[in-house]
């Protein structure tokens, strides 16, 4: 999950989760305050008619001490906020047990209106006895509402007091309950930022010591864990970018290596050169003279060995077609041919088709010289090379075999891996004239970057068979050379 997904999802989460949670106890609460105001509005309107009723009778008496139209208004407005209040109330009502006490109570009220208000009138008309008569009737009733509010209130306290016990009890719990809900939401805040926290500094740690450790040198240092954030894209990045680093390392350590091989090619082919074109025009004239002398296996001879010095000290930086390779080949066995006579036997088996492919520069004759100096060169008869090329659809394939006295698998091991020979498993040999088995492969690696392209079976006293599968349609690059002599 992406860190964006973690903070857009987690955090609304949270913060939806709390606001629910505050919500279910704001709505407690409004419960427990609604039942509240219920019960104690109740109360306070009993009490308050209670006490309007004593202030209207108040307000009647003072007029009947002094009629006066200042205390006639003041009566009749208390008579008016009676009348108000005792409507008030009956639409209110009250709890179901005190319905009729309710009642009753009301209709105490409309009796205490109609005393009071028939006091004012006896009062005004002059008929004052009247209007003390009522006053008295109006006391009495006052009474019985003060004893009736008072029954009411009390029956209201003690319907209500389960609901004020549970009300209580309410309270306490919502108390507690938003204690538990302060530290769970702490909680939950704390572990939600821990989380989101080292799923960031966690991996950022790792990558810091990473790139530490490759600016020191190390380019294969530990990396975080794969994962499916910013940060594990960030990581492949990072892995990415240091196999490209190590390809290009490995590159400039290859080209630099040409580099190094063309250089010493270059310095052996200007130490072997002397001067080639007095050395081609010296061969020439004695290839005539043979000629002249009618000694034309001489003069053959000379020309084979005036070709193949030309292809020796040709531009090596190329490439030529495998055509060529085994011209020049087949110049050296012509020569060797002259020393070991009927010693030995060469053999071909060429397909025409795969002369075409292009190869580094001199390497078959290599591997055919070493044949011949490491391999039958001690055999008096019986000895032979055979040269097989074949072509395919993605690889030529030319095998050079011989029957000589074959290597261990340590020489064979030090010829696949470009490492030096044992000294104790090198016998005392004539000097090659090329570039040596083990620079051949080392060129074919380089240029085609592979190394999978030379295949050694031999065993002691049976022989040697060598493999060279030449990738078709790749030219390879052109700067190789050698610096091994075997």
């Amino acid at each position: 999950m992406s860190i964006r997904s973690k903070l857009l999802i987690f955090i609304p989460l949270l913060v939806l989760l709390m606001n629910l949670v505050t919500y279910f106890l704001f709505q407690s609460g409004t419960i427990v305050r609604d039942s509240y105001d219920l019960i104690m509005g109740r109360i306070l309107k009993y009490k308050e008619t209670t006490g309007a009723s004593e202030d209207s009778l108040k307000a009647v008496y003072a007029y009947l001490l002094h009629p006066a139209e200042d205390s006639k208004a003041q009566a009749a407005e208390t008579l008016t906020n009676l009348s108000g209040l005792h409507s008030t109330l009956m639409d209110t009502g009250s709890a179901p047990p005190l319905t009729s006490s309710l009642t009753g109570y009301g209709n105490m009220i409309r009796t205490l209106l109609s005393l009071e208000q028939q006091t004012l009138a006896a009062s005004e008309n002059g008929r004052s006895s009247d209007a003390f008569g009522h006053y008295l009737e109006a006391e009495k009733t006052l009474s019985f509402i003060r004893s009736e509010g008072q029954q009411l209130v009390e029956g209201e306290l003690d319907h209500y007091r389960p609901v004020f016990r549970n009300i209580q009890a309410e309270n306490a719990r919502l108390y507690k309950l938003g204690v538990a809900v302060f530290a769970l939401g702490t909680t939950l805040s704390l572990v939600v930022a821990v989380w989101i926290s080292r799923s960031i500094t966690v991996p950022v740690s790792a990558l810091v010591r990473s790139a530490k450790s490759v600016s020191r040198g190390n380019l294969d240092p530990p990396l975080p864990a794969g994962g499916k954030d910013e940060l594990a894209a960030l990581s492949a990045a990072f892995t990415g970018m240091l196999a490209g680093l190590k390809e290009s390392i490995e590159k400039d350590r290859d080209i630099a290596e040409k580099e190094r091989l063309v250089k010493t090619l270059e310095l052996q082919a200007l130490q072997s050169q002397i001067n080639p074109h007095f050395l081609y025009n010296t061969l020439n004239a004695l290839s005539k003279l043979a000629l002249l002398e009618e000694a034309e296996r001489t003069s053959d001879l000379i020309v084979s060995m005036s070709n193949f010095m030309r292809y020796n000290l040709q531009n090596l930086d190329r490439q030529v077609p495998l055509r060529n390779e085994l011209e020049h080949v087949k110049e050296y066995i012509r020569l060797q041919q002259t020393r070991f006579r009927d010693r030995v036997s060469f053999q071909l088996d060429i397909d025409e088709k795969a002369l075409n492919v292009r190869v580094p520069s001199l390497t078959i004759q290599p591997i055919i010289e070493n044949a011949f100096i490491h391999g039958i060169g001690h055999m008096e008869s019986g000895a032979v090379i055979s040269l097989s090329i074949h072509g395919g659809p993605s690889v030529t394939k030319i095998v050079i075999q011989d029957n000589g006295i074959g290597m261990t698998e340590n020489v064979r091991a030090s010829l696949l891996n470009h490492t030096q020979v044992p000294a104790a498993e090198t016998p005392i040999q004539a000097r090659s004239t090329g570039l040596g088995t083990r620079n051949v492969f080392r060129r074919l690696e380089l240029v085609y970057g592979r190394k999978d392209l030379v295949q050694i079976t031999s065993e002691p006293g049976k022989g040697t068979t060598v493999v060279l599968n030449i990738p078709v349609g790749r030219s390879g690059m052109n700067s190789v050379s050698a610096d091994d002599s075997r």
